[in-house]
């Protein structure tokens, strides 16, 4: 069989595993790691590297990962990232030396999980594709018939975990970069012990699973600390519960603005650690003020595992300048000047917000508007309404994906009316509504697109 051949078989047998794994419903959540557990131990998982560094929090995971990814490998490391979700493609979730895993390592690590799976028994007797059985019996499935008829249930963030946790051990990797799905205390990726763990800022998102308010929502994601081992936490308020967490099981806890902090000027920046300084950084490619608070939790993570993972300041300079995360208060080329931003929650807008103050003058800004409809869609309107002068919101799609009417309603709700300089028009997706934006913008007016990773791909994917 000839290589183009082989690659076009592996491809189909990647997105007919795709094709069943989202019949499972990417958006159903069940917390837990006894499934994980389970399934792990069937596999006979061990750990991804040698060194693993576990990222949770609210907001900020992504580019914390992706600032650790880009220092290692300017070190010389060798290292496997897993975030989610992805923007674009699957295969983003999972980056081994800064490149994005191949549909046919895929397949493998997805076949592998699947017969662990069937050989793991939860009690239940319930198919991991037990909700779709006889959904998809023809040609989606194809050769990937049924095998998943009983044994654990795994959900689809479970299921790919797994899979990559899986690559990442049979990889000669030197360190594991993982970022929680949700919360922390009951995520899959919880199931490895992290030799540091990370928490970044800690604010209300996911209440209806994880607390209504910061001090439960902290709690969970506390969990990810462990007993002897680096804990470093990047709020600059953080809850107490925590701080009480990582001192009740006796974590090295690290906290912003006691044990790391920075300060800079126009130009430059400095971190200054427990031990360690870090002088005349430059500023990461990432935009954003925030940034220079995960960066230092990046660089305080990295200081813990000094002796492990020794870093040069120039890997530093290098990392920060060279990283890179696509729909993180990105700023396109071209006139009139268009962000894009996944930013889904309160906290996140109010970064936004005051990002979008240090911009220079725009006489008009347009918020392409894309939202779930069970996130706090009033107060990520509240956090920018000042801020955008007409707003265009979009459907999303599938049944958690706001509608433009639906939003609008929440816009005129929470205060926002059309007026003589101030409008509100409708549109049926991102694409088009960043096309009606860019009809009627002037060349110097700022272009917003935000509120999901689905409102942002939308927009990417349309782009030569």
């Amino acid at each position: 069989m000839s290589d183009s051949t082989l690659s076009a078989a592996s491809e189909s047998a990647f997105k007919s595993w795709l094709q069943r794994l989202e019949a499972l419903d990417p958006t159903r959540i069940r917390l837990g790691l006894e499934r994980v557990a389970a399934v792990a131990e069937t596999l006979g998982l061990g750990r991804p590297a040698p060194t693993v560094i576990i990222v949770a929090g609210t907001n900020g995971k992504g580019s914390t990962c992706a600032m650790l990814e880009a220092i290692l490998r300017a070190a010389g490391f060798r290292t496997g990232l897993y975030t989610s979700p992805h923007l674009l493609r699957f295969e983003e979730r999972a980056r081994i030396n800064g490149v994005s895993v191949s549909p046919e390592s895929f397949v493998e690590q997805f076949e592998a999980v699947d017969a662990a799976a069937l050989a793991t028994q939860d009690g239940a007797n319930v198919a991991t594709n037990g909700a779709i059985n006889g959904a998809t019996n023809g040609a989606t499935n194809g050769a990937i018939n049924g095998a998943i008829n009983s044994g654990t249930a795994l959900t689809y963030f479970e299921f790919t975990t797994l899979a990559i946790l899986r690559l990442f051990e049979q990889t000669e990797l030197d360190v594991a970069i993982l970022e929680v799905g949700l919360g922390g205390r009951l995520d899959a990726v919880n199931w490895v012990d992290a030799d540091c763990a990370i928490v970044t800022c800690v604010d209300i998102d996911h209440a209806a699973l994880l607390g209504p308010d910061r001090e439960s929502i902290g709690f969970e994601k506390a969990a990810v600390f462990r007993s002897g081992r680096p804990a470093i936490v990047a709020d600059p308020v953080p809850p107490k519960s925590v701080i009480d967490y990582a001192r009740q099981i006796g974590a090295d806890l690290w906290q912003f603005g006691q044990d790391f902090n920075y300060a800079g000027d126009r130009q430059q920046w400095g971190y200054g650690g427990r031990v360690l300084r870090r002088n005349s950084l430059a500023y990461p490619a990432l935009r954003g003020a925030n940034q220079l608070i995960n960066a230092s939790a990046a660089l305080a993570a990295l200081e813990s595992l000094r002796d492990r993972l020794p870093v040069p300041v120039q890997a530093i300079r290098e990392g920060l300048a060279c990283v890179e995360l696509p729909g993180r208060f990105q700023v396109l080329p071209g006139r009139p000047t268009v962000v894009l931003d996944v930013g889904h929650n309160p906290h996140a807008a109010a970064h936004l917000a005051a990002n979008l103050d240090q911009m220079g003058y725009h006489p008009f800004t347009w918020a392409v508007f894309g939202m779930l409809k069970d996130k706090d869609v009033d107060g990520v309107i509240r956090a920018l309404a000042s801020r955008v002068d007409h707003w265009i919101p979009v459907d999303l799609p599938g049944p958690r994906g706001a509608s433009a009417e639906w939003l609008t309603a929440r816009l005129q709700a929470v205060g926002v009316s059309a007026g003589s300089d101030r409008s509100i028009e409708a549109q049926p997706s991102p694409r088009e509504g960043l096309s009606a934006a860019r009809l009627r913008a002037g060349p110097d007016d700022r272009i917003l697109v935000l509120g999901s990773f689905l409102t942002v791909a939308d927009v990417i994917s349309d782009r030569p």
